[in-house]
């Protein structure tokens, strides 16, 4: 069985975006939550000061985040103008195609740096305990 992708992302929102940004989230999740369903978490965060947005997915392997990132794409080039994204955590093994989606991500959101972190030790259950 493969392990799931935990993914985090965090972006700076720029000055006075706050509102474009969170009416661009709620587009996403909605548009995820209706065409991905194999994803098994998806939420946008904004903290306290309006001045930052995480992403947190969980997807069961890595086929769920290669399409994930090809019909996700178009809906997050929607963010450029409002966001410069800092940085992209994955947690797990994703494939090839998976990093070069996610660096060019990165790349078109501002340059933020990819980095995997590979599991060495734990479990993930599955179902009800």
């Amino acid at each position: 069985m493969a392990e799931p992708i935990h993914y985090v992302d965090r972006s700076d929102i720029l000055e006075g975006k706050a509102a474009q940004v969170r009416r661009l989230m709620h587009g996403l999740a909605a548009f995820v939550e209706a065409h991905e369903p194999r994803l098994q978490a998806y939420g946008c965060y904004i903290d306290e000061s309006a001045s930052t947005m995480s992403v947190v997915a969980v997807h069961p392997d890595t086929e769920s985040m290669e399409f994930h990132m090809q019909i996700g794409g178009p809906r997050f080039r929607e963010f450029a103008p409002f966001i410069r994204l800092r940085s992209i955590d994955v947690y797990g093994s994703p494939g090839p195609a998976a990093v070069r989606a996610l660096r060019a991500k990165a790349e078109m959101l501002g340059g933020a740096t990819v980095t995997v972190h590979a599991l060495q030790a734990g479990f993930t259950r599955q179902g009800p305990a």
